[in-house]
């Protein structure tokens, strides 16, 4: 045996996607209140730590224009910045599940029932960061509405919401 023999290693296997067949949205759809309290989960997990650290810049005894711009209120924000980041973004990139989903039971996937591309939830997860703002909540109306529960930002993905405690054939 050679050198060249032993060094050569064997052709990589192609990346294998797991499918859900015949999956229907319908069926496991995620419920809009339940969304809703996964959302509200997500936002107060990200708004605790500017609470709490103003908090305590007023119980050490500042107040006024010192509070604001003290050192305890500088770290409440970009711990609510980090967490923002890591919850709203990073974590549904790679789990398709943010903090508020976990706890509600929700995952988001692709339109056919797997899991979807990590670049698709990050743009997919940016997009819901700016939509709602723009549009007030506004698109989000379009999960009440639409037959498989899906929200604008849902429709530009290829993405939907739901129930993973469900099983898709119930």
């Amino acid at each position: 045996m050679n050198a060249s023999a032993a060094s050569t290693s064997p052709a990589r296997a192609g990346r294998t996607t797991e499918k859900v067949v015949n999956f229907s949205a319908d069926k496991v759809r995620a419920p809009f209140f339940l969304r809703c309290g996964a959302a509200i989960i997500d936002y107060i997990l990200v708004a605790a730590f500017p609470t709490v650290f103003l908090l305590l810049g007023r119980y050490s005894g500042e107040d006024g224009a010192s509070l604001l711009n003290s050192e305890l209120n500088n770290i409440g924000w970009l711990l609510a910045i980090f967490v923002g980041i890591s919850n709203l973004i990073l974590l549904p990139a790679f789990t398709g599940r943010t903090l508020g989903k976990f706890a509600t039971g929700l995952r988001t996937v692709a339109s056919d029932g797997s899991m979807p591309r990590v670049r698709t939830m990050l743009f997919r997860q940016i997009a819901a960061c700016v939509l709602v703002p723009l549009t007030a909540g506004l698109e989000l109306l379009t999960a009440i509405f639409s037959r498989k529960g899906r929200a604008l930002h849902d429709y530009i993905a290829g993405t939907v919401v739901i129930f993973a405690n469900k099983r898709p054939f119930d």
